[in-house]
């Protein structure tokens, strides 16, 4: 328990100098992203903050209080001004007339947008009414690791009036809403000295008169509830110690890599998910623990986690004592169609007339002992952030089966909030995904103009994008570029030579760890060189077949084996060229390695149809700006083989072109998106030649 002591004490940042010259909402801001900035304060998207603040009003010019709250569906340590409703103090209050019950609470939601102030198009959340109706002008909600054991544990109650006495109260379980909104008046009303209230199975609500001081109530809180955990667990080990073994980091990747992609087969037929890796310490404790199988069925309680990680996890059948991985591969599809059934009788036993239809009944969380936690959702930040709320939830029940006994919500409780016809009503307006949403891409060659055009074009509509290249340092900078633009989360680089075996096989190992699977291989390395037959050496001729016809066998043959493993199908791209149908002078041994390119293409279609693997081939020609492959002597050998210069070389090649117009990168990677889309579903063993228009290299 050192180490969990030492990392789970909270430092106050706030600044006095810079909060000085800061409004009251700058101030709310300040205060909510020191807060969400710590993931041992709250989750991601998790808690939110308010203050209650003087504005004018825009049409009478008077003073009125207005609350300003996190909206919904923010996150208050990315969010900024933009993320918080604002609504009229006094509205709030009249609400209480309209309130007809509990039976009826979900319609107050819908009279909030009648209580907004200044035209604020931000949502207000459900939780609005907690912070209305606190009597004090700053509140703070956040979950807490440390709380949420205390909340989560059988003695919920008891240990919060043992760790604080009367300074801190505490609720029963209630979901949130507009119910939850009045029992908080009611008990911060009745308890004026109260510094904040402990809510059963959910979290902490702080509260103070600056927003300094309830940045500080909230700190001291949760660093109270740490220090107390901490001193009644010392010396006893988290979850009754270990029972099983954990495996060393590269065995555990190594499994991972080989159970991902059949994972995402099995769970993938409606929608492609994406998934995550994650064997961090406190993972890997709680799986070799003697209290795993005890507490994994029994899911998360804080409806935050619960929301992200559904009822319960799928304990992956696997033995690191005994470790048989072939074995754990072969029972996954009865296990994963166990837990859909489970699912399935869960939502008959406790859906309710008006309930949403069933959604997906794969579970999110696969709990793999000795080995990790693998999670999968629609998109790589939602598998990875599913896992930080498991994360969390293990946190949890080390503290509370450490003081207590851990609950999680009641069955028909989790039910409840799941299926919530206000969280359907947000899901039902979340925009519509994009065309590659799910897809996930390896690109050879992708530091390079083509490879980069493609990666950009493919991570435009939604895909995540693994780049492999040879050039370590391009590489990183190309990688570094698109994380920036599109969110490290989509996009990773791995250092691959298409000529080696080992490296070909690590590279795809790092794109299921990475991102769960490939659905798309895009085989784009190359080189080129150009020389009379009499001059090209065995080295030369042997370069090029290696890179450009072995390269291209050892890639996709690797590619084939997890789109087997995966069998949701697929679509493999090979970058050819058009001097693979047309022959041009010196430069025998690249054409006849293009040729031989074209053909494995061919003969891959074959192979993979019956699997729904698709092989399609797009042929460049004349693509000088930035292609690297015209960095080097290239250039130079075909402006000497056309009789012209450097600067002449483009504009010959575009007058020899039918349409008379240069080729880019960005066209070759329109032709590899087609192929790689649903736009050419019904397509496989075709050649798209993006050239501008050159007879010889017609196909028909």
């Amino acid at each position: 328990m050192d180490k969990i002591a030492a990392a789970s004490r909270l430092h106050n940042l706030w600044d006095d100098a810079k909060a000085a010259s800061m409004s009251e909402s700058d101030k709310l801001l300040y205060r909510s992203n020191l807060l969400g900035s710590d993931k041992r304060v709250t989750n991601y998207g998790g808690g939110n903050t308010s203050a209650k603040i003087m504005e004018t009003d825009p049409l009478t010019g008077e003073e009125v209080e207005v609350l300003w709250v996190k909206g919904s569906g923010g996150d208050i340590g990315s969010m900024t001004k933009d993320g918080f409703a604002t609504l009229y103090m006094d509205r709030l209050q009249a609400l209480k007339g309209k309130y007809r019950g509990v039976a009826f609470e979900d319609e107050m939601v819908g009279y909030l947008p009648h209580c907004t102030f200044g035209l604020n198009p931000r949502a207000a959340s459900i939780d609005t009414p907690l912070h209305a109706y606190v009597p004090r002008k700053h509140v703070d909600h956040v979950h807490s690791d440390a709380i949420i054991a205390i909340a989560a544990s059988v003695k919920s109650r008891e240990l919060t009036a043992e760790i604080f006495g009367e300074d801190i109260g505490w609720l029963p379980w209630k979901k949130p809403g507009y119910e939850l909104g009045l029992w908080l008046e009611k008990f911060a009303t009745e308890n004026p000295d109260a510094r904040g209230c402990v809510l059963e199975s959910h979290g902490l609500f702080t509260w103070g008169d600056t927003a300094e001081a309830c940045y500080q109530t909230t700190l001291d809180v949760i660093n109270q509830a740490a220090a107390w955990l901490d001193a009644r667990m010392s010396g006893k080990p988290a979850f009754g110690g270990e029972a099983r073994p954990t495996l060393p980091a590269t065995q555990r990747q190594g499994i991972a890599a080989r159970l991902m992609p059949v994972i995402r087969g099995l769970i993938s037929a409606d929608r492609h998910m994406v998934g995550h890796f994650d064997d961090q310490q406190a993972v890997l404790e709680f799986l070799g623990s003697a209290m795993f199988e005890e507490l994994a069925p029994l899911g998360t309680s804080c409806p935050d986690h619960f929301l992200r990680t559904k009822i319960r996890p799928l304990v992956v059948d696997f033995d690191p004592a005994n470790p048989d991985l072939d074995a754990t591969i072969a029972s996954l599809p009865d296990a994963v169609a166990a837990y859909r059934d489970d699912y399935a009788a869960y939502y008959d036993r406790c859906k309710q007339p008006g309930s949403p239809a069933m959604r997906d009944p794969n579970a999110v969380v696969y709990l793999v002992p000795g080995v990790g936690m693998i999670t999968f959702a629609r998109d790589k930040a939602t598998a990875r952030i599913s896992g930080e709320f498991y994360v969390n939830a293990i946190n949890v029940m080390r503290g509370a089966s450490g003081v207590s006994r851990y609950q999680g919500l009641p069955e028909q409780e989790a039910f409840d909030i799941e299926y919530w016809l206000l969280e359907e009503a947000k899901l039902q307006r979340m925009p519509k995904p994009k065309a590659l949403a799910g897809r996930i891409a390896l690109v050879t060659g992708g530091a390079g103009g083509i490879g980069a055009a493609t990666a950009e074009r493919m991570l435009r509509e939604g895909a995540c994008v693994m780049l492999a290249d040879i050039d370590a340092a391009a590489l990183d900078e190309v990688t570094a570029g698109f994380a920036a633009r599109h969110g490290a989360d989509r996009v990773c680089g791995v250092k691959m030579n298409v000529t080696d075996e080992a490296q070909v096989a690590r590279a795809f190992a790092e794109t299921a760890l990475a991102f769960g699977g490939v659905d798309i291989l895009v085989s784009n390395a190359g080189i080129a060189s150009s020389s009379p037959v009499e001059e090209t050496t065995l080295a030369l001729w042997n370069r090029n077949m290696d890179i450009l016809s072995t390269g291209y066998f050892l890639v996709s043959r690797e590619a084939f084996r997890m789109l087997r493993a995966q069998d949701i199908g697929g679509s493999v791209v090979f970058v050819a060229s058009k001097n693979g149908l047309a022959a041009s002078p010196n430069a025998s041994a690249y054409c006849t390695a293009k040729a031989a390119e074209i053909h494995l293409a061919r003969c891959l279609a074959l192979e993979g149809a019956e699997a729904g693997i698709r092989v399609n081939v797009v042929n460049p020609d004349a693509v000088l700006r930035g292609s690297k492959i015209w960095e080097g002597d290239w250039l130079d050998q075909r402006a000497s083989t056309y009789g012209t210069d450097k600067d002449g070389l483009e504009e010959m090649y575009r007058q020899r072109s039918l349409l008379k117009r240069s080729v880019l990168p960005e066209d070759i990677a329109e032709g590899i998106y087609f192929f790689a889309s649903e736009l050419s579903a019904k397509s496989t063993g075709n050649i798209i030649n993006v050239d501008a228009g050159n007879v010889q290299a017609f196909t028909r």
